[in-house]
């Protein structure tokens, strides 16, 4: 090998070498505890974390971040919670990359993503109370992305199953939804896959709560608000400027059971049994089954609530949390493409946080 080819190869890998990253954790839960593990993986070698934080307490100092307890430590101990003392750790540090990741629910911290991204950060969440949000704040997301950092988002649909990714492709490549369907909630999914009649709805529900596929109050989940959201995300990625107010959303919530507090709506849970066993025994006669499906249609009319389908429907063969998005295009048409796998737990969702962290160098 000459020289001359032995520096090209070296100043090429060099020049490709990822770049280093300094992240700022919000939300030390379920999701971000996960993330935490991963960080201490060999694939996180080249990231660095400055700062992290739950909703009352932060840490920016390097000897408590290192600490394997550092989600409970931050339960006990900490600086109050100071997001410029964050911001202030990010820009300290030499790392090229400064990246803030939101693995939180938080409505407050959704609206700041746009503004920490004009201002240069990265950002990667699995919120999705912004790009699911009220239009402005998707359009005022989509603006920011554009004149500054970029949005690491695959968290947000499908725990990080390639359902964003794919359409977004798709879309650079010219080729146009035309309709989506699925079952876009891990919870919802188990609870119907499991639902055949034979337990009340309340029970399988009591079950999936201690398993961890619902929310601790969940309603959150019976709602629909949360497939909503997702639904919204999906279709304003495929070219639907959709307002939040234009999602049909079916709660399986009754009204008397909506005002209650956590304790006292879990004490009443089998006031959802009736409704439910009769709707079950209606789609039986008929040889269907009850599925939580989202709907978007070409004229950008959307849907989410319980609908029966025939045993021969994508959806009536799902398993346990899977998540199913079915995308039919102008060049997917004959047959729909169809995305499956796990869409609910903390493990796959962490993993998306990092997999968007590691493709921004």
């Amino acid at each position: 090998m000459s020289a001359v080819l032995a520096e090209a190869i070296v100043t090429k890998s060099a020049a490709v070498a990822p770049q280093e990253a300094a992240l700022v954790l919000l939300g030390t839960g379920v999701v971000g505890g996960a993330f935490l593990k991963l960080l201490r993986t060999p694939v996180a070698k080249r990231l660095h974390l400055v700062g992290a934080a739950n909703s009352r307490k932060q840490q920016t100092e390097a000897a408590q971040l290192a600490a394997r307890d550092l989600r409970e430590r931050l339960k006990r101990e900490g600086a109050p919670r100071d997001d410029a003392a964050l911001l202030s750790a990010l820009d300290d540090h030499h790392a090229a990359l400064k990246v803030v990741v939101d693995a939180t629910a938080s409505v407050e911290l959704a609206s700041r993503h746009a503004d920490w991204l004009a201002r240069g950060y990265h950002v990667v969440t699995a919120n999705k109370s912004l790009a699911g949000g009220q239009l402005p704040g998707w359009r005022a997301l989509q603006a920011a992305r554009a004149a500054g950092g970029r949005y690491g988002d695959s968290a947000t649909v499908g725990a990080g199953l390639p359902v964003l990714s794919t359409l977004r492709r798709l879309r650079d490549c010219g080729d146009s939804l035309l309709t989506l369907e699925g079952v876009f909630s891990g919870s919802l999914s188990y609870l119907f896959n499991s639902y055949d009649g034979s337990r009340p709805f309340s029970e399988l529900l009591r079950d999936a709560r201690k398993l961890g596929y619902t929310e601790p109050d969940p309603r959150s989940d019976l709602s629909g608000e949360d497939v909503a959201r997702k639904l919204l995300i999906l279709a304003r990625n495929a070219g639907f400027a959709l307002g939040s107010d234009e999602v049909v959303v079916e709660s399986l919530v009754p009204e008397s059971l909506r005002e209650l507090s956590t304790e006292a709506f879990l004490a009443r849970l089998e006031e959802l049994d009736e409704p439910l066993a009769a709707l079950h025994e209606a789609a039986r006669a008929r040889g269907q089954v009850l599925r939580f499906l989202a709907r978007l249609n070409q004229r950008g009319r959307a849907r989410v609530g319980i609908t029966e389908v025939p045993l021969t429907h994508p959806a009536a063969r799902l398993y346990g949390t899977d998540n199913q998005f079915a995308l039919t295009t102008t060049r997917y048409h004959t047959q729909p493409l169809v995305i499956q796998g796990p869409g609910a737990g903390p493990e796959v969702t962490a993993q998306a946080l990092l997999g968007d962290i590691l493709s921004l160098g």
